[in-house]
């Protein structure tokens, strides 16, 4: 179907971000195929030790639910717990929310609103309104699983009539607010693969400005590989919100690797997200204190890692 459908086609699942924007002509889709009865999109298998399989289609609510996750993946159940409402998280998807398309105030508007400033680049314009000597789109990946997935080195499984692929989360974002995806319109997300645990341990912060339904203005996902004297040996350092795609911070995940956790080193790991993170006048709050609040939430995230003992792989 998708085959004969082409660029004119698009899969849906839940449709909490794809029908909405339909309605305000953002996107215009000939033919919606739905997969949500596809039950290899509705299964979650394996475990910490080998490694988890979840099906795109699996609701969010789901996510937050399933006792699996919450036993060895509980950072993934609490950053799904994050998005948007209950209400939306029964019908929203896992695959959904990886796909999420970026978000801007200029581009998130009513079709009349966009039409009177004379729409913007990413749809029907010719301008960005937030960086109007730019020749790129800057809408936000605004995404709450999308830079946990990218943090804990997941994967995604793809398929079309050409085959299968399967590609690492952080390839599969652009840094383009309108191509903001290494994904061709007629590939099928069809899971979401997670690593054995191993022993690593992770955490996701969100700002907003509501503690319910916003999406993010910042979020900050970190991953550490400790020992057993507490030397962090591996970590990785991802900020969303900010840009069109998530950006690891690798100069973050320098600063961590090598010793114990402790004040100077997460300060230092906070400093580099700070001069990393350089958010644009698009989304809720000012972009200035946007930026400065890198600081205090990669603290309060590895204060939260420090805290927890590293969880081995569990049954």
């Amino acid at each position: 179907m998708m085959g004969d459908a082409g660029l004119e086609g698009q899969f849906v699942a839940g449709g909490t971000d794809l029908y909405p924007n339909m309605k305000r002509r953002q996107q215009t889709p000939q033919m919606v195929i739905s997969v949500t009865r596809l039950p290899e999109l509705n299964e979650i298998n394996g475990d910490g030790r080998e490694g988890v399989r979840i099906g795109a289609a699996v609701s969010l609510t789901d996510v937050c639910e399933s006792a699996l996750i919450n036993r060895d993946y509980p950072m993934v159940a609490a950053a799904a717990r994050t998005i948007s409402t209950p209400v939306l998280r029964n019908m929203g998807t896992i695959g959904g929310n990886l796909l999420l398309d970026t978000r801007c105030n200029y581009y998130d508007q009513n079709y009349e609103w966009r039409k009177g400033i004379n729409f913007c680049i990413k749809k029907d314009g010719e301008v960005c309104w937030v960086a109007p000597g730019s020749a790129k789109c800057w809408a936000v990946q605004s995404s709450d699983l999308v830079p946990l997935m990218v943090a804990l080195g997941a994967r995604v499984r793809l398929a079309s009539t050409l085959g299968e692929r399967v590609v690492d989360a952080a390839g599969l974002y652009n840094n383009d607010g309108i191509n903001y995806l290494h994904k061709r319109a007629d590939e099928l997300l069809v899971d979401i693969q997670l690593p054995p645990r191993n022993g690593w341990r992770a955490v996701y912060k969100k700002l907003r400005r509501r503690g319910a339904f916003d999406f993010p203005v910042l979020g900050v996902a970190i991953k550490l590989d400790v020992s057993e004297d507490g030397t962090i040996k591996d970590a990785k350092v991802v900020l969303g919100g900010i840009a069109p795609a998530p950006i690891e911070v690798q100069e973050a995940a320098t600063a961590l690797i090598g010793a114990p956790l402790n004040d100077e080193r997460m300060q230092a790991a906070a400093e580099a997200c700070y001069v990393k993170a350089r958010p644009l006048d698009n989304t809720d709050f000012v972009m200035n204190w946007r930026k400065q609040m890198a600081r205090p939430y990669v603290v309060r995230a590895l204060a939260e890692l420090k805290d927890q003992k590293a969880e081995g792989s569990k049954q």
